[in-house]
């Protein structure tokens, strides 16, 4: 059964008919030409856009604060008297 995709309380492709199945579901829509409107692919793009963001805000937020904790570890970890480098805290020597 073709599902269609629905803007508004309208289908994209223009059909007419208070049956056809219809949906906001982006993954579900299988009508061929609704999949090919401006509205279908504008918000396909944005969902896809917004979730990239979502991704690469999560993987720089990880990324900033994890590293610098691994590496004052490694550096606490080593034996003798290793400095840290500047800006890694106020104590001279670990």
């Amino acid at each position: 059964m073709v599902m269609h995709y629905k803007v508004s309380g309208h289908l994209a492709c223009g059909s007419h008919g208070a049956k056809l199945p219809s949906t906001t579901d982006l993954a579900k829509v299988k009508c061929r030409n609704c999949r090919k409107t401006e509205a279908f692919t504008e918000a396909r793009r944005t969902s896809r856009n917004a979730a990239r963001r979502a991704a690469r805000r999560d993987k720089s937020e990880r990324a900033s604060t994890d590293w610098r904790t691994a590496w004052m570890q490694r550096l606490s970890g080593l034996p003798g008297r290793q400095r840290l480098p500047r800006g890694f805290g106020d104590q001279a020597y670990v």
